[in-house]
């Protein structure tokens, strides 16, 4: 298949030193361009401000904003087969951008801020016949909150995880992580490497693939 992955945290920048942003590293978008490529996929992967080497066999394309990520994933959708959309995109933005860095003695206490476009119900008109994946990062019980955006965004997939679990969160080599599609019941993995979580995602990708193609 020909797949189209982001990964990592985006930066919406106050100035040209101050920005706000998350603490994603990428770990988990990368471990599944790296195990789709080696299983023979086209990955192409948008990565946000990450430092992470680019897998073999992948073509990758760096993005800062979440604007600049929905216009990647915009101009790179039509010639994919599925996207996954593992990245932390962030849900908010400065209302203004200012073009040199503010003196502290110039800075409000007040932050405006503006609502980030969320992409994958952005880009839900244009699913069409593509499969989408999405991820829920929650702390608590993830499950409500993934499977309600399964549903409003029209997702195949739904991976949820407690990023306040050890192990399961940001920065870490290891994930936990339940496995939500329609129709279907919960699927709890237990806690493993993102390398293998991520081929327990493109296990589950290729079995909705097949399907589909009977279908058709």
């Amino acid at each position: 298949m020909r797949l189209l992955i982001t990964a990592g945290p985006t930066r919406e920048h106050i100035d040209p030193v101050r920005f706000i942003s998350n603490r994603s590293t990428g770990k988990m978008g990368f471990a599944l361009a790296e195990r789709a490529a080696a299983r023979g996929h086209t990955v192409t992967l948008i990565a946000g401000p990450v430092a992470l080497a680019t897998p073999a066999a992948v073509r990758r394309l760096d993005v800062v904003s979440a604007a600049e990520m929905l216009d990647a994933v915009r101009a790179e959708l039509p010639a994919a087969d599925a996207l996954i959309m593992c990245a932390a995109v962030a849900d908010w933005r400065p209302r203004s951008i200012h073009p040199v860095k503010l003196k502290k003695r110039e800075m409000s206490a007040t932050l405006e801020l503006e609502p980030n476009p969320d992409i994958l119900l952005t880009v839900k008109p244009a699913k069409e016949g593509r499969l989408f994946v999405g991820f829920a990062a929650e702390t608590g019980d993830p499950l409500a909150e993934a499977r309600r955006k399964l549903e409003s965004k029209g997702l195949d997939l739904m991976v949820a995880n407690d990023v306040s679990q050890p192990g399961a969160g940001f920065a870490t080599d290891t994930n936990r992580v339940t496995l939500l599609a329609p129709g279907a019941p919960a699927e709890r993995l237990p806690l493993m490497s993102k390398r293998d979580v991520a081929d327990r995602i493109l296990d589950r990708l290729q079995t909705l693939a097949e399907t589909e193609k009977k279908r058709d």
